[in-house]
């Protein structure tokens, strides 16, 4: 799978820019704050529907804009596809494939993957629980899209619940309808549980050899879910802590509050760890990512770096990049010296000043 082009229209910086990249490597360089990661952000957009800074839809259209486009073309399994969205400041986005408006964001989502690689994803095993079930639920959404479904019907349950929860203070009549809510949130939710239980046994099938190679064989990392509650026990704790979500006005029990542990050697380096540790970890964890869409999808994703190798040190650059292999790799730096240093391969360069990109090579 690789990106041939994209297409933004008064998005973010760019009033207008029509890239094509190439197949293997692509490096965007320039200093910060202008317009680098606005690229990788619109290809993600473009893959999930949604920002990986979590902005909302209205902070993506360039300012004093009503709207903006993104038009991606990218080639699968020998075949083009055109991914057209309509981002809009006051109303829902609208999305096409080929030309077809679909009806719901989800028929998009699985059609590109990606893997996006921040500094901040750095810190993902020091976060708070949130950052990792987000991790967890942005890679299962993209391959699986049973999960996609689950995942969607259980939020839309869960808000559901928690207003009704509020909404009780004010009107105890409703309290009978609480056990429809409850039969729905345990159905959806049992289905996200025993998803991310196998997804997590996946990735820790992968991911110790990785973190051995990284860490020179001198440490064996464990990777496992901690869910909140088990899915054949869920519907017992709903009931059990019910006269605590009333009180509270919110849903205490579900994979809503779900984490993982990473541990080393039985050491929880979430809480233990040393910063070399958390960010090897780190590392090791996105490096599995792409090999477990490799597998699962019998296609490569398309990377995207963004500014990540000014944070690792150089043993931890090198094993990134020579991981790469045949996957398309989108870089942002704010210099070149590092991949001419190490003579890398790049297939095309790009200078970002200003929200103006001009090709190098």
């Amino acid at each position: 799978m690789i990106i041939k082009s994209i297409e933004l229209a008064d998005y973010r910086n760019y009033e207008g820019l029509r890239l094509q990249f190439g197949s293997g490597v692509n490096i965007f360089y320039g200093d910060n704050a202008q317009g680098k990661t606005n690229i990788l952000e619109a290809v993600f957009v473009s893959a999930t529907t949604k920002s990986h800074r979590g902005s909302r839809d209205r902070e993506l259209i360039r300012f004093d804009r009503e709207e903006a486009h993104i038009r991606t073309m990218i080639e699968k399994n020998g075949l083009e596809h055109k991914i057209d969205m309509h981002l809009r400041k006051f109303s829902t986005k609208g999305i096409a494939v080929d030309g077809q408006k679909i009806r719901k964001a989800s028929e998009l989502i699985g059609l590109l993957k990606v893997v996006f690689f921040s500094p901040e994803d750095l810190s993902i095993i020091k976060d708070g629980p949130s950052a990792r079930r987000r991790f967890i639920d942005i890679e299962l959404c993209q391959l699986d899209q049973s999960y996609l479904y689950h995942l969607n019907q259980y939020n839309k349950v869960l808000m559901n619940r928690n207003k009704l929860l509020k909404d009780l203070y004010y009107d105890n009549s409703l309290y009978d309808s609480l056990d429809v809510w409850d039969e729905q949130l345990v159905r959806y939710g049992r289905r996200v549980i025993e998803r991310r239980e196998r997804f997590i046994l996946e990735l820790n099938g992968i991911i110790n050899r990785i973190h051995r190679n990284l860490s020179g064989g001198k440490e064996n990392l464990y990777l496992g879910y901690e869910p909140d509650v088990r899915a054949d026990f869920f519907e017992k704790k709903l009931k059990e802590g019910r006269e605590r979500d009333l009180k509270l006005k919110q849903t205490c029990t579900g994979p809503h509050k779900d984490d993982c542990i990473f541990s080393i050697d039985g050491c929880d380096i979430r809480r233990y760890g040393s910063q070399g540790q958390q960010r090897t970890a780190a590392l090791a964890l996105k490096l599995s990512e792409i090999e477990l869409v490799k597998r699962v999808s019998h296609d490569t994703p398309v990377l995207l770096l963004d500014d990540v190798l000014s944070e690792l040190d150089s043993s931890r650059q090198n094993y990134l990049l020579e991981s790469i292999g045949e996957i398309q790799t989108i870089i942002t730096c704010t210099g070149l010296e590092e991949f001419i240093n190490r003579r890398f391969e790049v297939n095309k360069v790009f200078k970002v000043v200003n929200g103006t990109v001009s090709v190098e090579n």
